[in-house]
């Protein structure tokens, strides 16, 4: 699956603080992704338990490439301040999927190509590049903390989920998540990146929700197996 890359011309990284340059060049690509049809279906309580399910056996694979990536980056000068344990999900996510797919759930994740291809991706560009690292830390944490709470309030709403099966979306480590989102941006905005980097670092947070898009595509083609 081709992966193109889309660039935002009018946004100067160098006048601006980065953590605005990242939210501006990727609202585009964030709303597109929000109303994907796969989730219109999620959202709009059109699907089964086993249609979030289907989402929640993505993420495995690919924060598992994301969390590894956190551990290599423990040591790099850069990379560290973004290792932030209570952000980490593969504890959660092992709780949620074994309760939607019981206790042999790791050999009924069904992955769909996009998902292989973005945790090849987040394997690729964190192997020696900590700007690579935070793209994709940025894309996946920062969705998960804001818009990913529509969700837990969906399973609370329609499928009466509160506890294992939702605890993806379940942040009670960050007491205030308003003030942790603040302090995220200030390690965004005084990292030591010059222009340039910062352009490459936005490229590939582009390129990391086009690849969120793309799985979500891939489920949308599986989505009359999983209507209620």
């Amino acid at each position: 699956m081709a992966t193109s890359t889309v660039t935002t011309p009018d946004i100067r990284v160098e006048s601006v603080p980065f953590s605005q340059t990242l939210r501006e060049s990727t609202k585009r690509l964030h709303d597109k992704a929000h109303h994907s049809a796969y989730m219109d279906a999620l959202l709009g309580g059109s699907l089964t338990l086993e249609g979030y399910a289907q989402l929640a056996a993505q993420y495995h694979l690919i924060y598992e490439a994301l969390e590894a990536a956190s551990d290599r980056m423990v040591a790099d000068a850069v990379g560290a301040p973004f290792v932030i344990d209570e952000l980490r999900r593969m504890p959660a996510l092992a709780v949620d999927l074994e309760f939607l797919f019981g206790p042999r759930w790791r050999s009924k994740i069904d992955p769909v190509p996009a998902t292989l291809e973005y945790a090849e991706r987040i394997r690729r560009v964190t192997d020696d590049w900590a700007g690579g690292y935070v793209a994709h830390h940025y894309t996946r944490y920062l969705g998960d903390l804001a818009g990913g709470q529509v969700v837990r309030s969906l399973l609370q709403r329609t499928y009466d989920v509160t506890g294992p099966g939702a605890m993806f979306y379940d942040f009670s480590g960050i007491d205030n998540p308003h003030a942790f989102r603040k302090h995220y941006r200030a390690l965004l905005d005084n990292a030591d990146w010059n222009a340039t980097e910062r352009a490459r670092i936005v490229d590939e947070t582009l390129v990391a929700f086009e690849l969120n898009i793309a799985v979500l595509g891939d489920l949308a083609e599986r989505i009359e197996d999983f209507r209620a």
